[in-house]
């Protein structure tokens, strides 16, 4: 079964725009998504295909939704609740 990020070919998806000449991030919340991401997989939390996985399982509406960092985001926090790292009600301020 294809996930939502699998629309390679498929009609009703409009090209993809480059962004040519544009900054690496652009926010500084961007970067630290960025820095945060490379420190857990450094450090063995979760392996780089756990992180594609669980970018990938973002359900439909919210990764159409999504910036780019906010699926990387919305990753990094599902797998530290998956591997218990913090709860659900933790990463939610609760």
């Amino acid at each position: 079964m294809s996930r939502i990020n699998d629309v390679g070919g498929m009609q009703g998806f409009p090209p993809i725009e480059q962004e040519l000449d544009e900054p690496a991030f652009h926010a500084d919340w961007e970067a630290h998504v960025f820095a945060l991401n490379r420190a857990l997989i450094g450090h063995g939390i979760y392996n780089l295909d756990e992180f594609r996985d669980a970018f990938e399982r973002m359900p439909p509406q919210e990764y159409l939704a999504s910036s780019y960092y906010e699926k990387w985001f919305s990753a990094i926090t599902t797998l530290l609740a998956e591997k218990g790292v913090f709860t659900a009600q933790e990463l939610d301020g609760g």
